[in-house]
């Protein structure tokens, strides 16, 4: 094996000292985040801890479950990232497929038109109004409705599609295939790393979004965990336990406690998620966007 010089020796360990600083920058804020959710409230406040909590507590975990808010508002991010993106695949495959066959008109115009509406959209105020026409307002619906297809996935899916052999698709309409069925049965099956990428691009979209709901959404028992999270954090609004389980003389915890507890329960969900996807996210989105 051929001895590394030392310049490149130091050059890799200047890179690796790099990286190791950006992700410490990346994680720090996510561990500081995690141990002050099980800090005691006095000692959060006071800041008398570093990586580790001096003094561990639930208590902000137990005071937001005291109520079925933050559950029954984690059940409807839930709800929403689910079907919200089970609906974004199959409509992104529906167009993106047409999309990608040499042989069908208008492709091009389409195309210009997906791209045109990536520069240009209709602004918040046109699109309120599109929901309320369309009586989507206060329904779980007008956080999936209006964002079905994401012009971006779109192209990353087509070009996908196009790189797939035109010898799969001929041989299965020699056999007698349908699109449909060449669709759903022979091109979504190998397109599993497309399709594990945009589940990934879909699915913190929706557990991530909060405008929407904020626009569209009045009835707080139908709000999503970010929106909760929105009212605790930027307008610290803490108060959203029952005091009233834990006796008379209770005093529930401080907003920061809460907020970071908070935190955790809404960031848990989707961090899980991603393992499960992680080996197929860079090559899909990659084989997706190498041909234009």
């Amino acid at each position: 094996m051929k001895e590394q010089s030392l310049t490149g020796r130091l050059v890799d360990g200047i890179n690796y000292t790099l990286l190791l600083i950006v992700a410490l920058v990346c994680v720090l804020p996510f561990i500081y985040i995690l141990v002050a959710s099980f800090t005691a409230p006095e000692e959060l406040i006071k800041g008398g801890f570093v990586l580790f909590p001096t003094k561990f507590s639930l208590e902000g975990y137990r005071y937001i479950l005291s109520t079925d808010i933050i559950l029954s508002s984690l059940g409807v991010s839930v709800f929403i990232t689910v079907a919200g993106t089970l609906c974004n695949l199959f409509f992104t495959a529906l167009l993106a497929y047409p999309l990608a066959q040499k042989d069908v008109a208008g492709t091009k115009l389409v195309m210009r038109l997906v791209v045109f509406s990536m520069l240009f959209s209709g602004g918040m105020i046109p699109t309120y109004m599109m929901v309320r026409w369309t009586g989507l307002l206060d329904s779980t619906a007008s956080l999936i409705i209006p964002g079905l297809i994401s012009a971006f996935n779109l192209i990353i899916m087509r070009n996908f599609f196009q790189q797939l052999p035109e010898g799969l698709e001929e041989a299965a309409r020699i056999d007698g295939a349908s699109d449909p069925g060449i669709l759903f049965r022979i091109v979504l099956p190998l397109s599993a790393p497309v399709l594990a990428s945009l589940t990934l691009f879909y699915a913190v979209g929706h557990w991530n979004s909060y405008f929407n709901a904020v626009l569209y959404i009045n009835d707080n028992a139908l709000w999503p965990i970010q929106v909760w999270l929105r009212q605790i954090v930027i307008l610290s609004q803490g108060g959203i336990g029952d005091s009233t389980q834990f006796g008379s003389d209770y005093v529930a915890p401080p907003a920061e406690t809460i907020k970071m507890a908070v935190i955790v329960l809404s960031t848990l969900p989707i961090l899980l998620v991603y393992p499960f996807l992680q080996k197929h996210f860079a090559k899909g989105a990659l084989l997706g966007s190498v041909k234009g």
